[in-house]
């Protein structure tokens, strides 16, 4: 069980980003499996955001091709979204004790990481090195190939 996180998703769909090619083959298994895999609504809006913020996005995609490709992810067989549980607001708690740099951009990473930790959720895979901060996480970089296991992470 995984999470596919926002950039992997966004270089899925970016033909001219360097990391094209191996997060579109990793989506594209994801897609395929019947074992369990996640997103977030939050990683979905952001994937929204991103793509077709003229901005952010070298080549902005209309809205309706944005939704168009997490439509056929959402088709994936073994896809769920994670969600707040009763517990929410207690782990989220335990996660801002046990990180105390959660502030600023990285609270939208830190509702990902709590989702993770409530549902039973270790694994993620993404290019962002800020999940690395979430010691109870294994960190997976499908452009790169590195795994930064949370069983091995120093305190």
């Amino acid at each position: 069980m995984f999470v596919v996180d926002t950039n992997v998703l966004v270089y899925a769909v970016d033909r001219d980003a360097a990391d094209h090619a191996a997060c579109r083959s990793l989506v594209e298994r994801c897609r395929a499996q019947p074992e369990p895999w996640y997103l977030t609504w939050g990683i979905a809006y952001e994937f929204l955001r991103v793509t077709t913020h003229p901005g952010i996005f070298r080549n902005p995609l209309a809205t309706k091709d944005a939704w168009a490709f997490l439509e056929a992810v959402f088709a994936s067989p073994g896809l769920d979204m994670l969600l707040e549980t009763e517990r929410h607001a207690h782990v989220a708690a335990e996660v801002f004790i046990e990180v105390p740099s959660v502030a600023g951009n990285l609270v939208f990473d830190a509702h990902t990481a709590i989702l993770m930790r409530e549902n039973g959720v270790r694994a993620i895979y993404t290019h962002d090195g800020d999940f690395n901060r979430f010691a109870f996480i294994d960190v997976l970089d499908p452009a790169t190939g590195h795994r930064r296991s949370s069983s091995k992470r120093h305190r």
